[in-house]
């Protein structure tokens, strides 16, 4: 799998690339192993891609969009992997994993690679191994990588913790101007597209100049270092496009080349991966935390007996969880068939 990702011909490329990220969302404990190896193996041939976010309403248009963008850039010589994260049903489990369908034409194209997955209930509007997906799509050779989100509201950003730039889709008419200042996902945006601007010109001038003045407004109170108009920050700018015509694509692209050119002068774009890198590790001891107490021998014992308690009354629910958290921390192991408590390097980690 290794050689195929790296050296193989285009077919045996995207067969291995497609095998390694399901080894990578597998939860078994000999495929977690694996996948550890096989990253570990990626790693010197990672880092040289520019990881775009992109994130939006459900309706927005993002994947239409992303279809514009992902046809101008092999156009211009980049080779694209897009990152689709959808829904998973909070009733039955599944996911429908349809953008592939909405870009027909980027899908097929030899110098791209899109890859849908569900969002399995993580929070953030993104996959729980989407930071592995990248990493895997780098050591292919992609040099530009694409995350869609799910279609995600103000509070889900964990996207802008994973890419090197921070895209919004808003729709002309998405709201006024209070609307356009609360804080989340607007603050953290690095540049911000009225989409569909084709639709209403006047209400996507409007919207525009709406949110440039939110923007303006949080960079004041909210980021300090994008309030002065020092020439070596980036300013987050608002442009409008209409991604079904394909206008303004080529202005989208020259904001994001001047977003890289900057960041990379100022020393922001490394700064900003090593605070991803850091976050990822505890992301992942929590996750892997989380996992080992669900699993602990003496957690297993007690849970049934405290849930019945606190849901007929008898206990609080934070004494329960302070009874659980002892028993993961200070019991003893048990003895007999009982389950033991598993490595945190064969689950989550």
């Amino acid at each position: 799998m290794l050689d195929y990702l790296l050296h193989g011909t285009p077919a045996q490329q995207r067969r291995a690339m497609a095998k390694a990220i399901t080894l990578l969302e597998s939860t078994r404990p000999d495929h977690r192993r694996e996948a550890d190896a096989l990253l570990n193996a990626l790693l010197p041939h990672t880092g040289q891609a520019f990881r775009l976010g992109i994130s939006g309403v459900p309706g927005v248009g993002k994947s239409t969009f992303i279809e514009a963008l992902g046809l101008y850039l092999i156009g211009q010589g980049h080779r694209v992997a897009v990152l689709a994260v959808d829904p998973s049903s909070s009733v039955s489990g599944g996911s429908i994993l349809g953008d592939k369908t909405r870009m027909e034409h980027l899908s097929v194209h030899e110098h791209a690679y899109i890859r849908p997955s569900p969002s399995g209930g993580n929070l953030g509007g993104v996959a729980a191994k989407t930071r592995e997906a990248m990493l895997v799509c780098e050591a292919a050779g992609y040099d530009i990588v694409i995350v869609e989100t799910v279609g995600v509201g103000q509070s889900e950003t964990a996207v802008a913790d994973m890419t090197d730039m921070f895209c919004v889709l808003q729709l002309p008419n998405a709201g006024d101007d209070l609307q356009a200042i609360k804080k989340g996902i607007m603050e953290l945006a690095d540049l911000v597209v009225i989409n569909k601007a084709d639709l209403d010109p006047d209400a996507a001038t409007r919207a525009q100049a709406q949110i440039t003045s939110a923007l303006r407004l949080l960079g004041l109170h909210g980021r300090p270092e994008t309030a002065h108009h020092d020439e070596t920050l980036w300013h987050p700018r608002v442009i409008q496009l209409s991604a079904l015509q394909g206008r303004g694509v080529d202005a989208f692209w020259q904001a994001v080349s001047d977003f890289r050119r900057l960041q990379q002068a100022n020393g922001r774009l490394a700064a900003r991966r090593q605070r991803q890198a850091r976050a990822w590790m505890w992301e992942r001891i929590d996750s892997g935390l989380r996992e080992a107490f669900a699993h602990h021998a003496a957690v297993r014992e007690r849970l049934p007996q405290l849930t019945e308690a606190v849901l007929a009354g008898r206990m609080v629910a934070s004494a329960a969880a302070r009874s659980l958290l002892s028993a993961f921390f200070h019991a003893p192991p048990m003895g007999g068939d009982a389950t033991p408590s598993p490595s945190l390097n064969d689950r989550s980690l």
